[in-house]
């Protein structure tokens, strides 16, 4: 079962704030972003178009309260999808039906909508939260359970209302900004992109909220259930153990590292702590023949960038070192490359022909190889003479057509 990322209650609430602004473009929520503003293409449709807007929008309002929920429960990334339910139609309503107040109000007295919008402001973040918790709509509708959510919250509750304020704002300065400055074909999706991410960072901030105060609320957030469920502590007790053994006994922490560390599963944590262990003791052919293993399990995990870190700090240890895997070595010379560490992708590269000379990626390698050479003009004879190789050893190889024009680019300079 993949690792649960749970929210850290420890962090005060503005240092979790960067992190709430990019909840709506993680994970699931981005690839839902995008479907719910391109949806909206769909309200120009004419007869349909109003009740397919309506449709979007309990759609959207839905996820973001299967978002708020989440959140309540300390799951740090998105939801997936939504569960079905009536929640998003209700908030629409809702919607909909201040939107109908306002006017009657204007209608009839001339004045005075503000009430109506300082009253949605206050009292939208207690619904939505309700709904979400207690899936009742009667009961969210109910303006004892606004108090009674308010009085849980205190003084946090104001941010709430500053946030809807604040959005309102926004969204209100966008639709103008891109309705004056671009075409509707345009200015729409950019219009309903900023207002659905709108729309789910603000329940998102509402179930965060929840989650910092749950034990208010009589909630037992599901996401430390689960976490119970499946051990995943397990590997923060065993960190603290090693540490508390670490001054006295550091071999006996070693060996309580070695059993869980044989899982490729094991979180980097445990990897970093055994390194240090090893350093503090100065066995460096341990901490070789560790990077080795360490670095294959990372590439299988697609975590390449950390594996080339591994790969660097092997290195400093023993400058012949290379991957004992011909995957691993050649993927990290390509990371390498792309990240411009030439004498690294280069040496990466040397030691794949050197270690696989009859593998069939190895003309890839030397190809790579013969271009890092050729970037020097001291070593264009080395990669002329590496081309020549290639082309003599590989023939018949998919590659032998690049191989040959790098080599008479070579011929022609040299």
């Amino acid at each position: 079962m993949p690792k649960i990322e749970l929210i850290d209650t420890r962090l005060p609430l503005s240092q979790q704030l960067p992190d709430a602004l990019r909840y709506p473009l993680r994970a699931s929520a981005l690839p839902g972003l995008v479907a719910f503003t391109l949806a909206h293409y769909l309200a120009l449709l004419p007869v349909a178009g109003l009740f397919l807007e309506l449709v979007i929008w309990a759609a959207t309002y839905m996820y973001a309260l299967e978002c708020l929920r989440h959140t309540a429960d300390g799951f740090a990334m998105p939801p997936e999808f939504a569960e079905p339910g009536h929640g998003g139609w209700a908030l629409v309503a809702i919607l909909l039906w201040s939107t109908v107040l306002t006017l009657l109000v204007k209608l009839s007295f001339g004045g005075g909508t503000w009430l109506i919008t300082v009253l949605m402001a206050v009292s939208l973040p207690a619904i939505a939260m309700s709904l979400a918790l207690d899936g009742s709509v009667w009961h969210a509708l109910n303006p004892l359970t606004w108090m009674q959510v308010m009085s849980r919250f205190g003084a946090r509750y104001l941010l709430l209302i500053g946030v809807q304020v604040l959005i309102a704002l926004i969204l209100g300065v966008a639709q103008i900004a891109f309705q004056s400055a671009l075409p509707r074909v345009l200015s729409m999706p950019l219009f309903y992109f900023v207002a659905t991410y709108a729309t789910v960072f603000n329940f998102h901030l509402m179930g965060l909220l929840i989650q910092l105060r749950h034990e208010h609320f009589g909630l037992q957030p599901e996401a430390h259930r689960l976490v119970q469920d499946i051990h995943q502590d397990a590997d923060q007790q065993l960190l603290d153990r090693v540490e508390e053994l670490a001054t006295d006994d550091p071999p006996a922490a070693l060996e309580l590292l070695v059993p869980r560390l044989r899982d490729s599963a094991a979180p980097a944590s445990l990897h970093l702590a055994y390194r240090r262990l090893l350093q503090r003791q100065g066995r460096t052919d341990a901490l070789l023949i560790h990077g080795q293993i360490w670095m294959a399990a990372l590439i299988a995990q697609g975590e390449s960038r950390r594996a080339l870190g591994v790969l660097q700090e092997c290195s400093a240890i023993d400058a012949g070192f290379i991957p004992d895997d011909p995957r691993t070595c050649g993927e990290l010379a390509d990371l390498a490359a792309r990240l411009g560490i030439n004498r690294l992708a280069l040496k990466l590269c040397r030691g794949y022909l050197a270690h696989w000379p009859r593998d069939g990626h190895a003309p890839r390698y030397g190809l790579l190889a013969a271009r890092l050479l050729s970037e020097y003009t001291d070593q264009q004879a080395e990669a002329l003479q590496l081309l020549e190789q290639l082309a003599a050893d590989w023939p018949g190889h998919p590659l032998y057509a690049d191989i040959d024009t790098q080599r008479q680019r070579l011929v022609d300079l040299l």
